[in-house]
């Protein structure tokens, strides 16, 4: 894979096609379509025929989309041809400031790096896999001698065996407390195991075998292991089968608890087996897509079918042009969706994809062994589709209907605090700390589609903090938002100051009162920005709920009746606000109080930390200790010891 742009041409000049610096912040909103068609045409003179991944980039730089081509210069040319091009493409090539090209060694190649650019740079033209969150997976491990199962979620570095994904967490907790039942597996952390050298409870209520305590030989617990594995990969009969041989020689032999042991291990494997309704003919390991769309929104239907079980389902709903068809939203879907997951052996579609054989070929690549993409035309695979489907249509539809709700309210919203349109951004605003200790700041996204999270933003603010106007803002709320909102619409202003990008809103709510809004109003101010609407939602005199007042600068404080919609909207809103700045403030605190003083200290690092945790017994006595003291640790000199002693009471 080579870098081709930037590049210098025969003149030595760089190739790379630079934002306009004549250009004026008046003509950037307004973008030239022949502009843009120039520096496209410039860009593919100085092409060839070679696969790659192009980049279109904005007059800021920002990424405005990612594609791929089997043959760069024509694949770049064909966005010359104005005529040809649908409304968005019109838009993305007149907001076209420079390009950016990577060529590779194949178009396969090609493929995957577009997917991966698209995941991590989420450009706005570009089809758009949303709220793709990490799948659960079942983990036993293969990197200890007395292997591990877990639930794990997240990258799959350890070397284990793994089965999944399953689309809920909920079924992989049943499905792992069943198979500790079931195969005596322990599901202790590794530095747990080591350090025990009794039972635990899971040994006492026959969930394991208890090897930290030599309970059970290696060869007796590698056979229990074995035994999962089989179990995980579709032997689930020969399993079962054998635990039905074990139990009835026990019963012939007369060893009745032996026997009601294996009794109750059968019955986990039953419950594991209706938990996942293995209820499909076959061994099949495929990935079920189905595709809808209404009303320019359109939903993808997955579901997780290995070795002959249903492992769940989930809907996505892409972000995409209304004139994008099926085929490359499936495409784009996959691409995505693939790039961080190996796929199953199988995967089955709703509709023919003119790359189905190119995307084929690149997910065989990414996971080793053949995968094939497939549209199910009889039998019981497109019963599965025609599942697939009806749920697809049903998840679109209360969508939909979320959607119309949630417009109704942002409607609401507009009237009620005189807006000039529809807010298609809240930003809500919300401070904790406990005596102004691990102070966090927190900010909360709403729109058309519901609550943003990917737009979350939290901001530490640190106690003994110094801004322009107070010092030690960490227990003054007034301060906190006025270092919050600082922070937040100065890198505004400096990342899009052309409000183009979407990331303005329309619509700023402070949890707080009168004073909070004319914090917030001066913050405003001094950064030159007066046009975007600003309401404090504050409890009222009593602080119940159903009483809240409403402040806006220049107008009355109001109430709204206790059963109205739009009130339980705002709720809504401000509680979101409330619980994410409560979260954050506790992992903030949770980390705190897990550090150690002695970390920060310079050329303190983990030998002589424990040499002087061992001396004095905790990092309390190691301040207070004088110089000489100090010196009697082992590896503590004159110099290190005057560093450790001026480093705690110096300190003003």
């Amino acid at each position: 894979m080579t870098m081709t742009d930037p590049a210098p041409d025969k003149t030595g000049k760089n190739t790379s096609l630079p934002a306009e610096d004549t250009k004026t912040a008046k003509d950037t909103a307004l973008p030239d379509l022949n502009h843009g068609l120039q520096i496209i045409r410039d860009m593919a003179r100085r092409l060839d025929t070679s696969p790659g991944v192009y980049r279109m980039l904005g007059h800021d730089g920002q990424v405005l989309y990612v594609g791929k081509a089997k043959g760069l210069k024509s694949r770049v040319l064909s966005y010359t041809r104005a005529n040809g091009l649908s409304h968005r493409l019109t838009r993305m090539v007149a907001e076209t400031r420079s390009m950016e090209i990577i060529t590779t060694r194949t178009e396969v190649e090609a493929l995957l790096l577009e997917s991966n650019l698209i995941k991590t740079l989420k450009p706005r033209f570009n089809i758009l896999l949303r709220d793709d969150k990490s799948f659960p997976y079942i983990m036993i491990t293969r990197d200890h001698e007395w292997a591990q199962i877990n639930k794990h979620r997240g990258s799959r570095k350890r070397k284990a065996w793994w089965f999944g994904p399953f689309a809920s967490a909920n079924a992989v907790n049943r499905t792992v407390t069943e198979l500790t039942r079931a195969f005596l597996l322990r599901n202790c952390s590794d530095s747990v195991f080591s350090a025990r050298t009794r039972p635990c409870l899971q040994y006492q209520i026959k969930r394991c075998t208890a090897p930290c305590a030599g309970k059970i030989s290696k060869e007796d617990y590698q056979k229990q292991v074995d035994q999962a594995v089989r179990f995980l990969n579709g032997e689930s009969r020969s399993v079962q089968d054998e635990f039905a041989t074990y139990m009835q020689a026990a019963a012939e032999e007369l060893r009745f608890e032996d026997a009601a042991l294996w009794r109750n291990r059968i019955r986990a494997l039953t419950m594991i087996q209706a938990h996942q309704d293995i209820n499909l003919p076959g061994e099949l390991n495929a990935d079920i897509i189905a595709f809808t769309s209404d009303s320019g929104r359109s939903c993808v239907q997955v579901f997780f079918m290995r070795n002959g079980s249903n492992f769940g389902n989930r809907a996505y709903f892409p972000r995409h042009d209304k004139d994008d068809e099926p085929a490359a939203i499936i495409a784009a879907f996959i691409g995505q969706f693939y790039d961080d997951k190996p796929p199953p052996p199988d995967i089955f579609v709703n509709h023919a994809m003119p790359e189905a054989a190119l995307i084929t070929e690149a997910l065989s690549n990414k996971a080793g062994r053949k995968v094939q993409i497939s549209v199910p035309a009889r039998g019981q695979r497109r019963k599965l589709m025609a599942n697939a489907e009806r749920n697809a249509r049903e998840a679109l539809a209360r969508e939909l209907t979320a959607s119309s709700t949630q417009k109704k309210m942002l409607d609401a919203v507009q009237e009620l605090f005189d807006l000039d349109e529809r807010p298609g951004r809240i930003e809500v605003y919300d401070n904790s700390h406990i005596q102004g200790s691990h102070a966090v700041g927190a900010m909360i996204v709403a729109g058309e589609d519901g609550f943003m999270k990917p737009f979350y933003r939290k901001f530490n603010i640190d106690k003994d903090k110094t801004d322009t106007e107070q010092t030690g803002i960490g227990g003054d709320d007034y301060a906190m938002m006025r270092e919050v909102l600082t922070r937040r619409f100065s890198r505004a202003i400096r990342e899009d100051p052309d409000r183009e990008t979407g990331i303005w809103p329309d619509l700023v709510l402070l949890d707080g009162g009168k004073g909070q809004l004319s914090t917030a109003r001066e913050v405003m101010n001094t950064l030159g920005i007066t046009d975007v609407p600003m309401v404090a939602i504050s409890k009222g005199v009593d602080r119940n709920a159903g009483r809240e007042e409403f402040h806006q600068t220049g107008k009355d404080s109001f109430n709204l009746p206790h059963h109205t919609p739009v009130l339980h909207f705002l709720q809504r809103l401000r509680d979101e606000a409330h619980r994410f700045a409560i979260g954050a403030h506790r992992t903030r605190r949770s980390a705190a109080q897990k550090s150690n003083p002695l970390d920060d200290i310079p050329g303190i690092g983990a030998y002589r930390k424990k040499s002087l945790l061992t001396h004095f017994g905790s990092a309390r006595a190691v301040a207070n200790a004088d110089i000489p003291d100090l010196m009697k640790v082992n590896g503590i000199s004159q110099h290190v010891a005057d560093i450790i002693y001026h480093w705690f009471h110096d300190k003003s």
